[in-house]
């Protein structure tokens, strides 16, 4: 075991950042800014880690106490004022801040008005702010082990390309073991290892942890959340890796139930889960949904049991599935099963792929379906008493639950609050199922940090000399914000760096 004192060093730095993603990547650069020495560390084989995933793009405040007020309000007591407040002042910052990174390589900003997801007070007055084009820049080219969304490798570029101009050294399949503290508890320094076995690094002023949540760590996951198995949607390099470290020095946790997902589907040969179609967020009384969701969920028993399309699909989509049935110590809805018709299956792709990692190939889902219905991910019957016997469920259950559905689509009334232009009914044999799991993008819950990014102990006081960016005990403690974690990233890599930069040598 890796011991937590050393006496000497193989390498010295004044601010060591563990992460290369945005968040890892803002605070390398804003250290950098501040005069600092510093390493930037990243322990998968390419840089960019759950970040250059998204759609890259930053949500941001016209009214800053109007902001405010909706995170408060989403984040229903999970996180103090006072931290709401410094990340808010932050987050006013970062388009004028944007502004001057994209100076290195020309690259383009678009702005798009774009309100919260749920209508708290403020919900109306923040918009997104993405990178639209770089000169020269082909992201299938340029980062073609890195499966995105849309905008994310954008972002990244602009990130990546300012850590090159400023000459800040990087490490890539470099992970973190261990913190090194000294002998009044504050972190001195970091064992890290290329594979060659570990080494003691020593930060003079500071460590900044970006290395991610515990998407990929299972056993982790078991501990803190009911649901289970969920699968990760991006990215298996986020294993709760600085969760152990900062809890190892006596890190408080937070917001550990907390991640931001849906549900998916599940292809053997790669470690990932493959979310389903991205339909339209939407606001409830403010912009309904327009698009039609072709499918519908039922259990085990061949029921349905929530609503398919919460407002915002890709943050809440798993809650439904979140039960147990205390009599079997089971989860009835964990897999469940997508039943839809063949007029549903030929709207659009039912699953979209979206990893960082050049060990898998991208896996392309038909523009129709039909190559996942001769591949088996999806299952193919001539009628709806076919498709209970596929599930193991009584088929004049699943028979039933399909013509309540079609009556509630005629009628465009749904007790399980589907809303009514997303109904699509069932009626046009062959019946198509598919087994679906929960997923996750991203989590939410890690160490506390106070209001400078510092990890704080169970009473509060913060460890000396630690400092955490990115999506690593996030301020999201309940419903999270589109556009949240990325802006997070910024807000708390610009924080974090400058405190770290600022601390007295050793």
């Amino acid at each position: 075991m890796l011991s937590k004192t050393v006496d000497t060093f193989d390498e010295i730095f004044d601010v060591i950042v563990v992460g290369y993603g945005f968040g890892g990547a803002v605070a390398a650069i804003n250290a950098h800014d501040a005069g600092a020495k510093v390493l930037l560390a990243e322990k998968m084989p390419n840089p960019g880690g759950i970040s250059i995933c998204s759609g890259g793009g930053l949500r941001l405040p016209h009214d800053r106490d109007a902001t405010f007020a909706y995170l408060k309000a989403t984040n229903d007591g999970t996180t103090p004022d006072n931290i709401l407040e410094a990340f808010v002042d932050e987050m006013v910052q970062i388009d004028e801040y944007v502004q001057e990174l994209i100076k290195v390589n020309g690259a383009q900003i678009k702005r798009t008005e774009r309100p919260g997801n749920y209508t708290f007070p403020g919900y109306d007055k923040m918009y997104f702010l993405q990178i639209d084009e770089i000169p020269g820049f082909d992201p299938k080219r340029d980062y073609a082990y890195a499966n995105a969304l849309s905008g994310g490798p954008f972002m990244f570029k602009v990130l990546q390309d300012n850590i090159a101009a400023r000459g800040i050294e990087e490490r890539l399949g470099v992970s973190a073991k261990r913190l090194i503290t000294d002998g009044d508890g504050a972190v001195s320094g970091i064992w890290l290892d290329d594979g060659n076995g570990p080494k003691a690094f020593e930060a003079k002023q500071g460590v900044i942890l970006a290395c991610g949540g515990f998407e990929h760590a299972p056993e982790m996951q078991r501990q803190y959340w009911q649901i289970n198995p969920v699968y990760t949607a991006a990215f298996v390099g986020n294993t709760g890796d600085g969760i152990r470290m900062t809890t190892d020095l006596g890190a408080d946790l937070w917001h550990m139930w907390h991640f931001h997902g849906t549900y998916g589907f599940r292809h053997p040969d790669l470690p990932f889960a493959i979310r389903t179609k991205r339909l339209p967020d939407w606001v409830p009384g403010v912009r309904e949904a327009e698009a039609p969701m072709s499918w519908i969920l039922v259990g085990k028993n061949g029921r349905r049991f929530m609503n398919e399309y919460d407002p915002y699909m890709q943050d809440t989509g798993h809650r439904g599935m979140d039960r147990v049935d205390p009599m079997q110590m089971g989860q009835p809805y964990v897999p469940c099963y997508m039943i839809l018709d063949d007029e549903g299956r030929a709207l659009y792709p039912l699953g979209q792929t979206m990893f960082n990692d050049s060990d898998y190939e991208n896996y392309e889902w038909s523009r129709d379906n039909l190559k996942e219905v001769q591949n088996g991910l999806i299952k193919k019957a001539d009628s709806i008493e076919e498709l209970a016997d596929m599930i193991g469920c009584p088929s004049e259950e699943l028979v039933a639950t399909v013509e309540s559905w079609n009556v509630s689509c005629d009628t465009g009334a749904d007790d399980m609050g589907r809303p009514p232009k997303s109904m699509v009914p069932l009626r046009k044999p062959p019946y198509y199922l598919a087994e679906v799991w929960p997923c996750v993008s991203n989590t939410q819950g890690g160490p506390v940090h106070d209001e400078k990014r510092r990890v704080v102990n169970a009473y509060g006081e913060p460890i000396k000399r630690l400092y955490t960016a990115g999506e690593l005990g996030g301020i999201w403690g309940s419903l999270y914000l589109s556009g949240g974690n990325l802006t997070e990233c910024f807000v708390s890599g610009r924080i974090a760096g400058r405190a770290a930069a600022g601390e007295a040598e050793r």
